[in-house]
């Protein structure tokens, strides 16, 4: 009798120990989800988001056709030989101007080069400039818009003043004014457009500087003692710098057509070396014969920019709070 009270009662205290156990772990799991903490990675979630991502392109026709132009026209730009296996300078003189066809999909010129060959060919040199050019716009205006955001008094009265005499100056007469300094070729023209490009990229650096310089981070680093560089690079520019990448985006798009402008205009690469701009200048005197010699070249040029600028309202739509 008393061996089976004893084991009654030891049956009780593992159930109670058991009860309280999982209260304890109910109570915890709450607290756990009260402060906001990650739960464990659930291993089908990167399929899903994948999938959920698919979804919304296809829900946006648009933007999934210009991802896919943005795609073909970088493929083209690194490996151009997989596209076509036609010789971009080399012509030949019976198939001059002769209409898209099976054999030439662009068409050919007046010296019986294979367009759409030239076209591919070009694409390298038109993305590298147009990389290049918005790489200094950034890299130029964004260290202006740090500095005259977060030193303010007479620096910020400076550059701010240097940057509306660069914005009252329209962008392409500012490019061709530089590049006629500078001479001509892909490299200056890339200078050019980005040097035009800079007081926007300023502008909107120094925006987000000074909303962000009276952080309570940012006060305790300069009562801290820590030095300016230290402060500009480690905690205001990582949070100025996103709306700034997103301008970047969508300024590719317009930096690309400058580009193509300026090298219409003769002042890109020399002839017969192809060029977005350059195939498009070639054509202007055989419109009335040949179509597709401007149309071809000018259509590729314009669906790079619609596509551009389509992709990049995506991406600020997506980083917008």
């Amino acid at each position: 009798m008393t061996d089976a009270v004893s084991t009654s009662a030891s049956a009780s205290e593992a159930v109670s120990r058991s009860g309280s156990g999982s209260t304890s772990a109910r109570a915890t799991s709450r607290a756990v989800d009260s402060l906001g903490l990650p739960s464990a990675p659930n291993a089908g979630g990167r399929g899903r988001a994948a999938l959920h991502g698919v979804a919304c392109l296809l829900r946006r026709p648009a933007l999934l056709a210009s991802i896919l132009i943005l795609v073909l026209v970088v493929a083209w730009a690194l490996a151009p030989g997989l596209f076509t296996n036609a010789d971009p300078l080399r012509g030949v003189p019976r198939d001059a101007l002769q209409a898209p066809s099976a054999a030439h999909w662009f068409g050919t010129d007046h010296l019986g080069r294979d367009i759409y060959a030239r076209t591919v060919h070009g694409t390298s040199t038109s993305l590298r400039a147009t990389g290049l050019a918005v790489l200094i716009a950034l890299a130029s205006g964004g260290a202006i818009g740090l500095l005259a955001g977060f030193l303010g008094g007479r620096a910020d009265t400076v550059l701010m003043r240097a940057t509306d005499v660069l914005m009252a100056i329209p962008t392409l007469l500012l490019s061709m004014a530089i590049v006629t300094v500078l001479g001509f070729g892909t490299v200056n023209i890339a200078v050019a457009v980005g040097l035009s490009y800079i007081a926007t990229f300023a502008r909107l650096m120094r925006g987000e500087v000074m909303r962000w310089r009276g952080a309570v981070f940012v006060e305790a680093a300069v009562a801290g003692g820590v030095r300016t560089g230290t402060i500009l690079l480690r905690h205001v520019l990582p949070h100025a710098a996103g709306p700034v990448l997103a301008l970047a985006a969508l300024e590719f798009g317009s930096a690309v057509l400058a580009v193509s402008s300026l090298s219409f205009l003769g002042f890109g690469a020399p002839p017969p070396q192809p060029e977005w701009g350059l195939l498009i200048a070639e054509g202007r005197n055989y419109m009335a014969a040949a179509w597709w010699y401007t149309t071809m070249p000018g259509a590729v040029v314009a669906l790079v920019v619609l596509a551009a600028n389509q992709v990049a309202r995506a991406v600020q739509e997506q980083g917008a709070p």
